[in-house]
This record gives C-alpha cells, structure tokens and sequence, in this order.
C-alpha cells in the first residue's frame, strides 16, 4: 500500500474518533455505543445455533466465530477500560484484531450469546459509572484495522497500533467493532462474500 495513502487514512480514522469519541459527551458514547450493542443483538437473536455454525462464504467467518471473535476480544477490552477509568495506561500490548478461542464452534451458541450480552452488561455498566465530566490523560493500545480501497476494486486492510483516550478507545472498541461485525454478519446471513 501506498504510504501517503496509508496516512491519508491513519489520519481518517483518527478525525473521526476524535470527532465521534474524544471531543463528545461521556454520556453520548455510551448511548451510541448502546445503540451498536442493540443492533447487532436485534440481528443475533434470530440466528439458530445450526444457522451460526454455517459456513456460507468460503474463507469467511461463520457467526459462530464472529460472536467468538467479540466475546474474546470484549474480555481483556473491558479490563483494559477499568485501567483506563483508574487514570492507568493498560499493561501489556494491544489486544490482536483477529483475537478467537481455540475452539469456536466447541462453545455452545446460547453460552456464546449468552456471553456477550453479559460483556455488553459489563461495558455499559462501566460508562453508566462515568462522571460527566471525567477525564485522565491514560492512553490505551488498540489495534487499528481500516479497509482501504484498491485502485482495481475491492480492499485491502491497513492495521496499525494507536494510543488513544478513554473515549475514542471505547468508540473504536464498542461502536466501530461491533457495527463492523454487525455488517459481516448481515452479509454471511445473506451468502454474500465480502468485495
């Protein structure tokens, strides 16, 4: 890829969490970051335990997985916001943007489910305890993945690690992954691969 291209979205991205995370209200992220959980919920809630584990699109996650791949990755996502609401930069590296367990489709798919409306619980419950006016200046890791269109059709994903503050990382982690997710699901659901 192209490195002026490459900064030209870097900078994008960092814009838009600015925008929509770090210069809002503590309350206005956690209602976008609800209104993510809800749609994504609405589309899981129709979704059989057979039809999740269904491989429509060769090389594309099922909705097993997906689901799998957000459990796992909202796990250390929400120790890491704790530090960060303690003034603390998170130990460690940034969690991997392809993070899964061993064994996705081992996990039962009402467990899997189950799990993750436990993890939204804990999230919002986090920013529910958000002064209004709360700040720190502890930065945390996040793994940055941007699709940056190919000049021939299609795209190509640009990751990168970017420190940010509580509330674009809560932005990123918890409205972007979530809706991204939301639409790879729409689209396995569907049979459609991804250009």
């Amino acid at each position: 890829m192209n490195a002026v291209v490459a900064h030209e979205f870097k900078e994008k991205a960092r814009d838009y969490l600015a925008a929509r995370g770090t210069r809002v209200a503590a309350e206005a992220v956690r209602e976008r970051v609800a209104a993510a959980f809800t749609a994504l919920d609405d589309v899981l809630a129709g979704v059989p335990a057979a039809q999740a584990a269904r491989r429509t699109i060769p090389g594309e996650w099922t909705i097993q997985e997906i689901v799998d791949h957000l459990v796992e990755t909202y796990r250390p996502g929400v120790d890491e916001l704790r530090c960060l609401l303690a003034g603390e930069r998170p130990p460690g590296e940034a969690v991997p943007a392809s993070l899964q367990s061993k064994a996705p489709h081992l996990r039962p798919w009402p467990w899997l489910l189950g799990e993750l409306h436990r993890l939204n619980a804990d999230i919002l419950g986090l920013l529910d305890a958000v002064p209004p006016h709360f700040e720190t200046t502890a930065r945390a890791p996040l793994v940055m993945v941007v699709n940056v269109p190919r000049p021939g059709g299609g795209f190509e994903p640009l990751h990168w690690v970017e420190e940010f503050d509580w509330k674009a990382y809560v932005i990123a982690s918890w409205r972007l992954h979530p809706i991204d997710h939301l639409n790879q699901t729409k689209k396995v659901l569907e049979g459609k691969a991804r250009v």
